[in-house]
């Protein structure tokens, strides 16, 4: 991995953190009805967890900016988690939809902030995996 570029080792990594998520949902469709909670509650932990990364990076991008920062990105850093948390504490069929709604509007606060932290590029990478994120969600709230 030491000669893979940066960019490519960053999307590499992106798509496998999509492996839970798309094992977790199918998993709510496969295995037996009273194995549901537990299922359920790994995939709304780690969505939680990716969305609380997703706050995060706005931390990550004020520290960058140091003086310069907009407020916006410390107060918006700590908006995800606290809803990732609700989520993760509210029964699957409402706390599976509502973490894939908050990766939408995640992604769409992104849009509008990482370009004028010069991370535009990222936007497409993104955008695929917020989708597939959401995606298996809604699917796995689908089975409960």
């Amino acid at each position: 991995m030491k000669n893979v570029p940066l960019a490519t080792l960053i999307e590499r990594l992106g798509y496998a953190g999509l492996i839970p998520f798309i094992l977790l949902a199918l998993m709510m469709w496969l295995v037996r009805p009273e194995l549901h909670p537990y299922v359920a509650l790994a995939l709304q932990g780690y969505g939680a967890i990716v969305i609380s990364f997703l706050g995060g990076i706005h931390w990550g991008i004020g520290y960058m900016r140091g003086t310069a920062a907009p407020s916006f990105h410390f107060i918006w850093g700590v908006i995800p988690p606290i809803g990732a948390w609700l989520a993760v504490v509210m029964p699957a069929y409402a706390g599976l939809p509502l973490l894939g709604l908050m990766m939408v509007v995640c992604y769409l606060v992104d849009r509008k902030t990482l370009p004028d932290a010069g991370l535009a590029h990222w936007l497409t990478l993104r955008f695929r995996l917020t989708a597939a994120a959401t995606l298996a969600c809604v699917i796995g709230a689908a089975a409960t």
